[in-house]
C-alpha cells in the first residue's frame, strides 16, 4: 500500500463500433496480476457500443442527455449548460463529448457505465484467470477548481470508496467524517499516463490489490450525490431567480388571499 505502480497501455488502436474491448487490451500482451485495476477511458466503451450521434444533434442530445439544469451562461454567443444528466453526473453537455471523435460526430456516455465496466471485467478474469478490476474515466470540472480531472463514472470489482470512520488517525484521534473516493482518485493517477491526446485509452494501476473485490461490489453509481444530499443543486444566479420568484409567488398569493385581510384587521383590533 506504500507503492503505487501505474502504466498505460499500448498497442490499442482506434477503436470501432463493435469491437472486443478486452481482446484489444489482452493483444497488447499485457501481463495482468491479481489485484491489478485497469482504468478504461469511457470514451473507447462508448466506441465500442457506438454511442455516436450526429455534430449538427450535439444540442439536441445535450437536452436529452439532460435531467435538470443546474447552471446556464452565455458567452460571446456561445451557451454553456452545467446539467445532472440522467446518470446523475453533473457535467458541462451532460457529458456529451467532440473531442477525437471522427469529424462530423459526437460520443454520448456508455448507456450504463457500471454494467459495461462488469462486463469488461469478467471478460478479463476469465480469460487471464487473475482476480482484477475496471473502472471506466472521464473528464470532470471541479466547482471552485480550475481545470479538470479524471474521475470513475463505472466500476466493477472495486472497492468506490475507503470508509475510514471509527478509525484512529496517527494521534490516536478518532475518524468520523473521512471517506475517501478512492475509484476517482485511481482514475486521476491513470490519467496522468494516459493523458488526453496520446492514444493510450487504457492503464493499469498495480499496487491497490487491497481495492480488488467481488464483481457485486457496489458501482461507480454509488458515489454519485444527488437528492437531499446534494447541496449545491444550483449555480448562484440560478438559486438566486428561483429565490426571488418563489418569493414574489408568495407575495401574489398573500395579497390574493382574503383570510389575509381578516387576520391583518384581527391583528389591528
Amino acid at each position: 500500500m506504500h507503492e503505487l505502480r501505474v502504466f498505460a497501455l499500448e498497442g490499442i488502436g482506434e477503436v470501432q463500433p463493435g469491437d472486443d474491448l478486452a481482446a484489444m487490451i489482452l493483444a497488447t500482451g499485457v501481463r495482468l496480476r491479481d489485484g491489478d485495476i485497469l482504468v478504461v477511458t469511457s470514451k473507447v466503451v462508448s466506441k465500442a457500443e457506438d454511442r455516436y450521434v450526429r455534430a449538427d444533434d450535439r444540442e439536441d442530445a445535450i437536452t436529452a442527455e439532460t435531467v435538470r439544469v443546474v447552471a446556464s451562461r452565455t458567452r460571446n454567443g456561445h451557451t454553456m449548460r452545467i446539467v445532472e444528466n440522467r446518470l446523475g453526473m453533473v457535467a458541462a453537455a451532460a457529458g456529451v463529448d467532440a473531442s477525437n471523435t471522427p469529424d462530423g460526430w459526437i460520443l454520448l456516455l456508455p448507456l450504463d457505465p457500471d454494467a459495461s465496466a462488469r462486463a469488461l471485467a469478467t471478460r478479463l478474469r476469465e480469460a487471464t484467470g487473475h482476480r482484477v478490476g475496471v473502472l471506466l474515466s472521464d473528464t470532470l470540472g471541479r466547482p471552485w477548481r480550475v481545470g479538470q480531472t479524471d474521475v470513475a463514472i463505472g466500476a466493477a470489482g472495486v472497492h468506490v470508496v475507503a470508509d475510514l470512520r471509527g478509525t484512529l488517525d496517527h494521534g490516536g484521534r478518532e475518524l468520523s467524517v473521512t471517506v475517501p473516493c478512492v475509484a476517482d482518485e485511481l482514475a486521476a493517477a491513470a490519467d496522468l499516463v494516459k493523458g488526453k491526446a496520446s492514444g493510450l485509452p487504457v492503464a493499469v494501476v498495480r499496487g491497490r490489490g487491497d481495492l480488488v473485490g467481488d464483481l457485486d461490489l457496489p458501482g461507480a453509481a454509488s458515489i454519485v450525490r444527488t437528492g437531499v444530499d446534494d447541496l449545491f443543486r444550483l449555480g448562484s444566479d440560478e438559486a438566486r431567480a428561483q429565490g426571488y420568484d418563489e418569493g414574489y409567488a408568495a407575495g401574489i398569493r398573500s395579497a390574493g388571499d382574503p383570510s389575509s385581510d381578516i387576520r391583518s384587521s384581527e391583528g389591528a383590533s
